[in-house]
């Protein structure tokens, strides 16, 4: 079966490049008004978008698993507040959704950036559910139809879901998501989470763009100053090209290699550009609309001068497969496998 797209996946000359930074992407947008939640607010790239939001007068929301470290890292950065926030937990997302309603504030951006990294062994939440899958999708699937009313209420919002360009490397694992059935391969899961994410904006886009709510997927590049990067040792980052003997990030922005002020900067731009007001349902790199590199190639990922292409592939926004996964997305939310 071929994928088919229902939305215009080409460039559209934002006139950023490769190097634009956060700076660059919100020169002389006002966010005075605006409310905005963002998971994972305080570190990282996230913590690099809080600053430039509430720099431009919005107010941010943070949703932090360790409340006490969020504090601390956004301590002194004015509009801003953290809310306890597990992504792995139901009851923590429903109490966090809760929290925020009550509020009765609307919300016009929604950046679902929190990201669960990798191990070589499995990890599974309560439900039985590859943590991975779990966190990356499932929790800000919740989370993110929990906070409907208040996304709607916006009359102009948007959800900005946090990929990367290892959605090239695998689609959904249809038939065992949580590898209950074999062995686990964690070359498949973090990629298989990242192309959910792409595939849940596509659908969120076409099922809430009525409701003035549209949806974007923005890569932010590698960014080895991240702890997220950091995660997989000094050994794997230098075998990657991605630090030097001494251990200090390489920046090559145009192979994709970014400072955390450029690698947000594409974040930023989904969630603020006037360029994107009347698009939504696409996969973004660079701070512009991705092409779709519809016939991709094998890559050898051994070969350190090996070329890393991180354009969306067709798997990542099929639009059937977007509905198949809301569908068993919102099974799964409901029916745990424990």
């Amino acid at each position: 079966m071929t994928p088919s797209t229902t939305h215009d996946q080409r460039p559209i000359g934002s006139g950023f490049t490769p190097a634009s930074t956060v700076d660059d992407v919100m020169e002389g947008i006002d966010l005075t008004g605006k409310n905005v939640i963002i998971t994972g607010g305080h570190s990282g790239l996230g913590l690099v978008a809080t600053r430039a939001l509430a720099r431009a007068g919005a107010s941010v929301t943070v949703g932090s698993r360790n409340t006490d470290r969020a504090e601390k890292a956004v301590a002194g950065i004015e509009n801003v507040e953290v809310h306890q926030l597990d992504l792995l937990e139901p009851a923590s997302i429903d109490a966090f959704v809760a929290r925020y309603l009550d509020s009765g504030r609307p919300l016009h951006i929604l950046i679902n950036n929190a990201g669960y990294p990798g191990s070589a062994e499995i990890v599974r939440d309560a439900r039985g559910y590859e943590a991975q899958f779990a966190a990356n999708h499932l929790g800000h699937f919740q989370l993110t139809l929990g906070l409907h009313p208040a996304l709607r209420a916006a009359s102009g919002a948007r959800v900005v879901n946090t990929t990367s360009g290892a959605q090239r490397m695998s689609d959904i694992l249809w038939d065992d998501p949580h590898f209950t059935t074999g062995r686990f391969d964690p070359s498949l899961a973090y990629p298989q989470s990242k192309t959910a994410n792409v595939l849940f904006t596509v659908e969120l886009d076409h099922r809430w763009a009525a409701d003035g709510i549209r949806a974007y997927a923005p890569h932010p590049g590698i960014v080895p100053a991240t702890a997220f990067n950091k995660a997989v040792g000094e050994e794997a980052q230098r075998a990657m090209g991605l630090i030097d003997e001494s251990g200090e990030p390489i920046i090559d922005p145009d192979r994709g290699k970014k400072t955390p002020e450029q690698g947000a900067a594409t974040i930023v731009f989904a969630a603020t550009s006037p360029l994107l007001a009347d698009i939504g349902g696409v996969y973004l790199n660079n701070s512009d609309i991705s092409p779709l590199d519809e016939d991709p190639k094998p890559i050898d990922l051994t070969d350190p001068d090996t070329e890393v292409p991180v354009d969306v592939v067709p798997h990542s926004i099929d639009p059937r497969s977007a509905q198949r996964l809301w569908e068993l997305s919102e099974r799964l939310i409901k029916r745990p496998l424990a």
